[in-house]
């Protein structure tokens, strides 16, 4: 190519084959997922020159993990591309592909023609967007370089404008989970009426082979017979189906006892309760008992001597992984309520406050007592006012009442995660509940699972039609990510939660709305 006054560079040194393509990153897919540059299998990569001037201004965010990523970023383009000639040229990868740096000449001379450029300059005329400058830089190497060249974006507006300009565009797939019909919360196996009679005495049944080849690992199914009756089970491999192991109740320490409502839930509980699943994950709309039966179920193993946790902590995004709390004021705790108030609610409902006689009261009641049984003297001493150490802070009067729940998290059994901090954590014998966890990237998912450390278990629980975050979808989230990715393993297991138990309105308004 030529170079921006005027003298002539190496063209960079892309494949030529039948099947080979050349893809143009964008910014964002590379924020989103710095090792893209190894993803594209045996094919062409090209990175427009904006990109990096876009990293530049982005790397010095040090709280975020923008700025993690773009940092990484150069770090790794700075150890392929080490001098000028490998820049312009363009270097074979490790996967078979190439990598180039595309410096796009019509841009700093408008005088120069070309059919792509004349086309883009009609349709997209504000050159000074950094977006219309990479969608020109693809369309330079589209115009110049034989291999169908794709420009690959997260940002859906910059693909309508590519493809408006003739200019093909996707999205990065390479984490999104396969596109699928909806997935049914749990599958029915049949059987005859005798050998549900047989798995309801013994609590373990063979399944045939065709019965079991479509399961996966620790998968929840319904054991149903001709005549109607059914029994949950739970798979466990090498066609061996076994029933839940789950108690009638469970409690937090001093709480009430909290029982499933539904066969779902029964689900959620096996796995919640199993220490053998060090990770689950449960998808469910709203008011479907996700936030409190996780939070039963974990403080029900952390409160006796005999417990598998040391006890229980609990996080969830704050609009983003590594976004800045300290705006707000006060201790962790404070700043992370307003985020975390779902589980103060269940916490109340777990742990009710009972409500506290006013001392006055009481004292009256017990000197009226002693009137009736001893002598008039030693009444008026117990009528007498009391000093009162209110005033000093030592007293009951006028303290706050400390809510039994409050009593955990100042003991330590229940923590709240800030997930800005977790990186470089390692949390043990820790009973971790991870919730919305549908607004993560899958990397952001990655960096909080492989903080769990030996004898702790991570729960992540979240709605996937309900997300926020402008980076992910339906399909590349990570609570939806790490499912696909660990569906199947030993140590972990999945729920799907479809019948809302808060209210009927609630659930009207989570179908209907």
């Amino acid at each position: 190519m030529e170079n921006l006054h005027g003298a002539t560079a190496p063209s960079p040194r892309l494949r030529v084959a039948a099947k080979v393509k050349t893809f143009v990153l964008d910014t964002n897919v590379l924020l989103h997922d710095p090792q893209s540059i190894y993803k594209f299998e045996d094919n062409n990569l090209a990175i427009p020159v904006e990109v990096l001037e876009e990293l530049d201004g982005i790397k010095g965010e040090q709280s975020t993990e923008r700025g993690r990523n773009a940092r990484r970023v150069h770090r790794i383009l700075q150890e392929l591309l080490p001098d000028s000639r490998s820049m312009h040229e363009g270097v074979k990868l490790s996967n078979g592909g190439t990598l180039s740096i595309i410096i796009n000449p019509y841009l700093a001379d408008p005088s120069r023609r070309s059919a792509a450029m004349d086309r883009l300059r009609a349709i997209l005329p504000d050159l000074s967007k950094k977006d219309n400058r990479i969608i020109a830089a693809a369309l330079f190497v589209q115009e110049r370089f034989p291999p169908p060249t794709i420009l690959v974006t997260k940002d859906v507006n910059m693909q309508l404008k590519a493809r408006a300009v003739g200019l093909e565009s996707q999205d990065y797939l390479n984490d999104k989970v396969p596109e699928t019909d909806e997935e049914a919360s749990y599958r029915e196996i049949a059987l005859n009426v005798y050998e549900l009679q047989r798995f309801a005495s013994e609590g373990l049944f063979d399944l045939d082979a065709d019965s079991s080849k479509a399961l996966y690992l620790n998968e929840y199914v319904l054991l149903r017979s001709d005549e109607g009756k059914t029994m949950p089970a739970r798979y466990y491999g090498d066609g061996l189906v076994r029933r839940l192991k789950i108690p009638d109740f469970v409690k937090a320490p001093g709480g009430i006892p909290i029982r499933p409502r539904n066969l779902e839930q029964q689900f959620f509980m096996d796995g919640l309760l199993d220490d053998g699943i060090h990770l689950l994950t449960c998808y469910g709309k709203a008011g479907t008992g996700k936030t409190l039966l996780s939070t039963a179920c974990a403080l029900h193993q952390t409160h006796d001597d005999h417990s598998h946790y040391d006890g229980v902590s609990i996080s969830r995004p704050v609009i983003a992984l590594g976004k800045d709390i300290g705006f707000l004021p006060g201790s962790l705790e404070e700043k992370m309520k307003p985020w975390l108030q779902p589980y103060h609610d269940a916490l109340e409902v777990l742990m009710p406050s009972k409500p506290q006689k006013e001392p006055q009261f009481a004292a009256k009641k017990v000197s009226k007592k002693k009137f009736r049984s001893h002598d008039d003297h030693f009444t008026t001493q117990m009528s007498a006012p009391q000093p009162s150490h209110a005033s000093h802070g030592g007293g009951h009067g006028s303290a706050a009442v400390m809510k039994p729940y409050e009593r955990l998290i100042r003991s330590g059994l229940v923590e709240i995660e800030a997930l800005a901090f977790i990186r470089g954590r390692s949390i043990a014998r820790r009973f971790f509940i991870l919730d919305e966890a549908q607004q993560l990237t899958p990397h952001e998912v990655k960096t909080v699972i492989t903080r769990i450390s030996e004898g702790s278990k991570i729960v992540l629980i979240g709605d996937p039609a309900q997300i926020d975050n402008p980076y992910v979808d339906a399909r590349s989230n990570g609570l939806v990510y790490c499912h696909n990715r660990m569906k199947g393993q030993s140590i972990a297991a999945h729920v799907k939660l479809t019948k809302g138990e808060r209210s009927k309105l609630a659930e009207l308004a989570a179908d209907l709305l």
